[in-house]
């Protein structure tokens, strides 16, 4: 089991922080991008809800991915 923690899996590690870190990310993200739509044109439709989600999980997955690399590269010290 320990040698889980070893600098040989950091990319398992990213991988599961950046699957762990997705969903309240896009979440949040999703959240700031409708209230932003709702200020400039005031009331949206369910498409145009759907359209933001999609471009929020985009958006998630890139910033999730690239910042759990970068955070078990450091915490292993294997960069």
């Amino acid at each position: 089991m320990a040698a889980l923690f070893t600098e040989d899996y950091v990319l398992l590690w990213a991988a599961v922080l950046a699957v762990a870190l997705f969903w309240p990310v896009r979440q949040l993200i999703w959240v700031l991008y409708v209230r932003r739509a709702m200020a400039k044109a005031g009331e949206i439709d369910k498409a145009e809800q759907d359209r933001l989600k999609s471009r929020a999980g985009v958006t998630s997955a890139l910033l999730c991915a690239v910042f759990s690399v970068l955070y078990t590269l450091n915490l292993f010290k294997a960069g």
